[in-house]
């Protein structure tokens, strides 16, 4: 057996952990156990106990928007739908593939919007708000509603602001001290920085720093389940392409579609983007059963059939899905030749939800391709 050769940094090249700066209260310090105990006893920690019983360290020192939002999915009891390792379904960062490949993420990490994207494909609803667009109440009040139960929410902010080393970071906010104004950092970088309190006006603060990558203000994200807590079937997914990559190209389908009302037309200009359309394989019954009754209603549709006749059978299911879930960029006079091909099945629940999911990661990359 060959010999293993270890090529280790020194000691004193490495990193064990940074001190809190100053503003910055640690989670099981004696006063941040006594911030805790009377947050407690407010009501403020009511959301806490679903993050802490979920809660993990980042894998990788880029993921921290995944390690993030495996926190927020597992504590909002969202069933992935798919297999995680032996019988189990379960959410993982390595199971957060769709929008932005696992390698681009270790890369350059991951932005508001792709981060929300990420949430969508997989079962969550999400509101994503940027520091700069709205005011210190609404902030305030978002901390409050999630410390007290309502859904789980991700701030996006730049540590710099908070005094710490590094710059854009993702976190789930674990609790709110309403008396002194302060919300409890579940700094998923444990390995980097403990839990701890910090004051939510420089919080707030930090959200507004300017991402790099976007060229606009940090956030926060809020999340909730949706679909009786089962991830859905149709997921956007960046196959071989970057996210910029691919709202370019949603931008020249949208340029082509301008033109022209005949389903063959349409069909035809839609056909590149099926690639970018995953269908999951799901392993929750439930889940099998809501994507069979989503499928069987898309196949309803007199649109499925024109479809079919024009590209053939198949890729028509995606290329059908893709036409409806972009009604809203399509012209008055697209819209009015398709109303009488989708007038029955559309408000079919299972069909809507999944219209909606789609809609919702569309409607992320065309922001992209707007601001870019």
């Amino acid at each position: 057996m060959p010999a293993v050769r270890h090529y280790a940094l020194g000691m004193s090249e490495t990193l064990y952990r940074r001190p809190l700066p100053s503003g910055a209260i640690a989670f099981s310090s004696l006063e941040g156990r006594k911030v805790f105990a009377e947050a407690l006893a407010a009501g403020g920690l009511e959301g806490y106990f679903p993050l802490a019983e979920q809660f993990h360290t980042q894998s990788d020192p880029a993921f921290c928007g995944l390690g993030s939002l495996v926190v927020a999915l597992n504590a909002l009891g969202i069933d992935p739908g798919r297999l995680w390792k032996g019988p189990w379904r379960w959410f993982s960062e390595e199971l957060l593939d769709c929008c932005v490949s696992l390698a681009e993420v270790r890369e350059r990490g991951l932005d508001l919007e792709e981060l929300a994207c990420l949430a969508r494909c997989n079962g969550a609803d999400v509101a994503a708000v940027r520091g700069d667009a709205t005011n210190l109440a609404a902030f305030r009040a978002a901390i409050a509603s999630a410390a007290g139960g309502e859904g789980v929410l991700v701030a996006s902010y730049d540590r710099s602001g908070l005094g710490q080393t590094g710059s854009g970071h993702f976190s789930p906010i674990g609790g709110y001290h309403r008396v002194r104004d302060l919300a409890l950092i579940l700094d998923v970088a444990r390995f980097k920085y403990p839990p701890h309190w910090v004051a939510i006006e420089r919080l707030w603060q930090a959200t507004h720093a300017i991402d790099p990558a976007t060229a606009r203000a940090r956030g926060w994200l809020a999340f909730r389940p949706r679909l009786q807590g089962i991830a859905l079937g149709f997921s956007v997914r960046c196959a071989g392409e970057s996210w910029q990559g691919l709202a370019e190209r949603l931008t020249a389908v949208v340029a082509e579609l301008s033109s022209g009302t005949e389903v063959a037309s349409l069909a035809q200009a839609i056909v590149p983007l099926v690639s970018h359309l995953e269908l999951r394989m799901p392993s929750a019954p439930a889940h099998r059963e809501a994507l069979a009754s989503a499928q069987t209603a898309l196949r309803d549709l007199a649109l499925y059939r024109q479809v079919a006749e024009a590209i053939g059978a198949e890729r028509a299911e995606a290329v059908t899905l893709l036409i409806l879930a972009i009604d809203g960029i399509l012209t008055p006079a697209q819209r009015a030749a398709l109303k009488h091909l989708i007038r029955s099945g559309t408000d079919h629940p299972a069909l809507t939800d999944e219209l909606s999911n789609v809609r919702a990661q569309l409607a992320a990359l065309w922001t992209h391709a707007k601001v870019a």
